[in-house]
């Protein structure tokens, strides 16, 4: 993002990122509770911002670890519930009934993922740069948050990568390990990761948009 803030804590419409994002889930009546994992340093003014926007399903706010698939881990140690939702917390724009589906297909298969087809023509291109194939689009998906799957399977998934030394790029990489399938559950081009100065204006344009919508 090129800011000395983290990208989850810049202020949309007055409004950190990450409360738009918890707040999204915080409405949803089959979300039961709400674990946030962030930096150390950054605990305290998440939980007065927790209790200043009224967000009763967090039910902890805990410290990470030094990379992302071991603050998920820490995430998990914390939930109580049978099904779990790992969700990106600068994906403010997920809608509810996106993530009522994701869920219920995990119940239904056992493990979900929300995803969009990809638009563009991919190439795979080898370390000096030059095109080496061009895998059939049709079958290429862009994966997004949240993704959802059994507690326990997620966890023992967590365990085994710790064991073996492997790093996923994303929670349902360490599920396929496992054999598990995981089923696709088709999202909205709209549920975009905030990382660039682009991408925020994008979003404050959204925000924009929605708001004259529900006027």
């Amino acid at each position: 993002m090129g800011t000395r803030e983290s990208k989850q804590y810049l202020l949309l419409k007055d409004k950190p990122i990450i409360i738009h994002t918890l707040e999204v889930f915080e409405r949803m009546p089959m979300v039961q509770e709400i674990v946030l994992v962030t930096g150390a340093e950054d605990i305290n003014r998440c939980t007065e911002w927790i209790s200043e926007y009224g967000l009763r399903k967090v039910v902890k706010v805990i410290p990470g670890g030094s990379e992302r698939q071991q603050s998920v881990y820490k995430g998990l140690m914390e939930i109580s519930t049978e099904w779990v939702m790992v969700h990106d917390g600068v994906r403010p724009f997920v809608e509810p009934e996106q993530i009522e589906a994701c869920c219920r297909k995990a119940m239904l298969s056992g493990a979900a993922v929300l995803a969009v087809p990809v638009k563009d023509t991919i190439k795979q291109v080898s370390g000096s740069g030059m095109i080496e194939a061009t895998p059939d689009r049709r079958s290429l998906w862009a994966i997004h948050t949240p993704q959802a799957f059994r507690l326990s399977d997620l966890k023992k998934a967590h365990e085994q990568a710790e064991t073996d030394g492997f790093t996923g790029t994303d929670d349902s990489m360490l599920i396929e390990r496992m054999g598990i399938p995981v089923a696709v559950v088709e999202g909205s081009y709209t549920n975009i990761k905030i990382t660039t100065p682009e991408d925020l204006d994008y979003a404050a344009f959204m925000l924009k948009h929605r708001g004259e919508k529900n006027t």
